[in-house]
């Protein structure tokens, strides 16, 4: 499955990546706004990355067609989980990280992200990619498959480091999906920064400004 993309490079020759999935419903525009907001001073060259997901029918919004990474059944995300979906979207993914790399950006300076379902997506293939990556931001989101996850994980990147944020008001992904996949990683060994935020199912200034310093510290790693 081969995705279409928005592409915004800050500067030409980027060596560095940032992909960013978009949450359910939403397309690959999502997310471009953030782009100045989140950009720093002293960064290298960064291509961004915006795919746009696939239409499927969504059981839970009655078999209404739209952009998802997979489909989701009803109210409680960790239940009934589309497997074959989340499944073929980490594929997706890892065509997209391929195709970086074929443009001269090495794994260890992609940034793989998401916002709700595409953090869920995020962190599914960056736990499993088989390349060290930069890092894996998950916001908004929680892990699938988790059970699955815990045996699939490649050693590759298992120090790669984890930036997740969540709104401790988010009525869509409640937080405490994100307490307990936050809690598994780090019992497997990883490093996960966790922000909370008093914000529902969104993104707010004070994100951008820590997922800023985040990857600041990545950037000049």
């Amino acid at each position: 499955m081969t995705l279409d993309c928005v592409e915004i490079e800050t500067a030409p020759e980027p060596q560095h990546a940032i992909l960013w999935l978009h949450g359910l419903g939403a397309d690959g525009h999502d997310f471009e706004p953030i782009v100045p907001q989140l950009l720093r001073r002293g960064w290298p060259p960064l291509r961004f990355v915006f795919p746009h997901a696939p239409v499927r029918p969504i059981t839970l919004n009655g078999g209404l067609p739209m952009r998802a990474w997979y489909d989701i059944a009803g109210f409680d995300l960790s239940q009934k989980q589309d497997e074959a979906g989340i499944r073929a979207s980490i594929d997706a993914v890892e065509l997209l990280v391929e195709r970086e790399t074929g443009r001269g950006v090495p794994a260890s300076n992609i940034v793989l992200t998401g916002f709700s379902q595409g953090g869920a997506i995020a962190l599914a293939a960056g736990l499993r990619h088989a390349h060290t990556l930069s890092a894996i931001v998950a916001l908004s989101t929680y892990l699938p498959i988790a059970d699955s996850t815990v045996a699939e994980r490649d050693p590759a990147n298992a120090a790669t480091p984890i930036f997740m944020g969540h709104g401790a008001f988010d009525p869509v992904v409640p937080q405490y999906l994100g307490e307990r996949s936050r809690d598994g990683l780090r019992a497997w060994g990883h490093a996960v920064a966790w922000h909370s935020y008093p914000m529902a199912h969104q993104v707010c200034p004070q994100e951008i400004a820590d997922l800023g310093d985040f990857l600041t510290e990545r950037f000049a790693g």
